[in-house]
């Protein structure tokens, strides 16, 4: 056991902190504190010594240099069992430290805020927090460090059972959570600070993925089980989100989340972001199964649930607008349903959504549909990583390439457009069939191009008579083509670049449907 007879404290966050001094001081632990700190543990009449009586000098540079001093990290880090130690600093009058408590400077939460400025955040990068807690818990076995509010009750119950004195068990364990807070707090600044700092062409160059990278997440929530019942999950979130997103949404009602419903919702929401009307989204095993817009959020639950309805039974939805009763009745009317992912519900829609027990409502407030470029899309493989770039590539209208005899009406136009950013959001190889902005047909996964046109074609059935289709990536023979224009497609979307493009056109030639190039491909593996 290690006695604790003094103790520094250094918090921006004073939750728990008046409790934490008194226990302290009822035990006898003398208390040093900084600026701030030392105000408001004195303002609870509880004897408090400032810094500056322990250095000898005052806290300076606008608070920036308070704790960097030998009389605070020796008394830190020197060793209690070695008498070299012990000698020098009896010989510079340095007295022992034996308990830290510091919050850090809230960098996360300030970079994070929309439209924060360099100069805020850089004055919110703590030098002095991460110095005390990294001298302390280098010295766990002599120094206990606590970095976090709900530390606090488990440490003062053994304190008080234990003669002021807490277990080596203790102080590894929060020399541990020590070394993890100032490891994630670095990994911020860095993401940040290379983002802000560094030239934008830079960072666009293809060299521009650094030889290391360090992430930062913080544990949000357990979660009922992994992608299947024996596997254990738990859901993060980055520390610099600044877009809207299922890591910034929060739960009114409802099970707990599986790992599947966190991935279905991610999806459900990224899809209707696209859209700037009403959307609906449903997803199905990470790909949707129906999308739509239209002027109103119920009838664009109508379109995107007839695209499917067999697929969408235990479907998870996503709108990028406020859910009213008209949606909410449409959806309650429709099936089973395991959640709801939205832009916000009106009162009267969220009291009805609420009479289904078991059904998830999630919101996001306040929604907007930015997205972040800066941000790196990472999937883990066994023993590594891959990193890329969001594929938030956008498409006009001028961007499109006619490369047929026919051309499209203004209306095919729309819907290719429509069918195009649905088709990104897709599993590759990906063909999406629309009629006006409703998808009527999906086909998704499969080995084959023309396969997915098939799969495509039958979920549509009838509804393929004058529909357009999109295409994520080329097609590399004409057997795909032919199968969609014998079910009466008129239209077609895609990349291009293939070897058998010549072919390809000249068969939409000889059919007499128009066909388009993007230039641009859309795998989502």
């Amino acid at each position: 056991m290690v006695a604790i007879k003094r103790a520094l404290i250094s918090v921006s966050n004073k939750d728990g902190l008046e409790s934490l001094a008194k226990v302290l001081i009822s035990i006898g632990v003398e208390i040093i504190s900084t600026g701030g700190t030392a105000r408001f543990i004195s303002s609870l009449g509880i004897k408090v010594r400032p810094i500056g009586e322990v250095t000898g000098f005052p806290e300076m540079l606008d608070g920036r240099v308070k704790t960097l001093h030998p009389k605070i990290h020796g008394g830190l880090l020197y060793l209690r069992s070695k008498p070299e130690h012990i000698e020098q600093a009896r010989q510079h009058g340095i007295a022992p430290i034996d308990m830290v408590v510091v919050n850090l400077y809230p960098f996360q939460k300030t970079v994070s805020r929309e439209g924060v400025k360099l100069e805020e955040a850089v004055e919110n990068i703590d030098i002095g927090g991460p110095s005390i807690v990294r001298s302390a818990a280098k010295n766990y076995a002599s120094v206990a460090v606590l970095t976090n509010p709900s530390q606090y009750a488990e440490v003062m119950k053994e304190l008080q059972a234990s003669s002021a004195s807490l277990s080596i068990e203790t102080l590894k364990r929060l020399a541990v959570e020590a070394f993890k807070l100032t490891s994630e707090y670095d990994s911020s600044i860095y993401g940040y600070l290379k983002n802000t700092l560094s030239p934008q062409q830079e960072q666009r160059a293809e060299s521009s993925f650094a030889p290391e990278i360090a992430l930062a997440f913080e544990k949000a929530q357990d979660l009922r089980y992994g992608e299947n019942p024996h596997q254990r999950a738990a859901f993060y979130r980055s520390a610099n989100r600044r877009e809207s997103s299922v890591a910034s949404a929060k739960q009114l009602h409802g099970k707990e989340f599986s790992y599947n419903n966190i991935m279905d919702m991610d999806a459900a929401l990224e899809a209707v972001k696209e859209f700037s009307t009403p959307a609906a989204c449903i997803i199905k095993h990470s790909t949707p199964c129906g999308v739509a817009t239209a002027d109103t959020l119920a009838r664009a639950y109508a379109d995107a649930l007839e695209c499917d309805k067999l697929s969408a039974f235990g479907g998870i939805i996503g709108f990028n607008m406020k859910v009213d009763i008209n949606t909410a009745e449409a959806i309650l009317s429709s099936g089973f349903i395991e959640c709801i992912i939205a832009a916000g519900y009106e009162q009267n829609a969220l009291q009805r959504l609420m009479t289904r027990e078991n059904l998830r409502l999630v919101s996001i407030e306040p929604f907007k549909p930015f997205k972040d470029k800066d941000e790196l899309h990472i999937r883990k493989v066994a023993g590594g990583a891959l990193v890329q770039e969001r594929d938030l590539q956008d498409l006009d209208r001028s961007q499109l390439k006619i490369v047929t005899q026919q051309k499209p009406t203004a209306e095919e136009v729309d819907a290719l457009l429509f069918a195009w950013k649905v088709v990104k959001h897709v599993k590759s190889n990906a063909i999406v069939l629309t009629q006006g902005t409703k998808t009527v047909g999906i086909g998704a996964g499969q080995m084959s191009r023309v396969d997915s046109v098939y799969m495509a074609l039958h979920k549509a059935g009838d509804r393929s008579k004058g529909a357009v289709l999109a295409s994520d990536a080329f097609f590399p023979k004409e057997d795909a083509v032919e199968l969609a224009v014998k079910a009466g497609v008129t239209s077609i979307i895609q990349p291009g670049g293939s070897k058998a493009d010549e072919k390809i056109v000249a068969l939409a030639n000889h059919k007499n449907i128009s066909m388009v190039f993007t230039g641009i491909r859309h795998f989502r593996h």
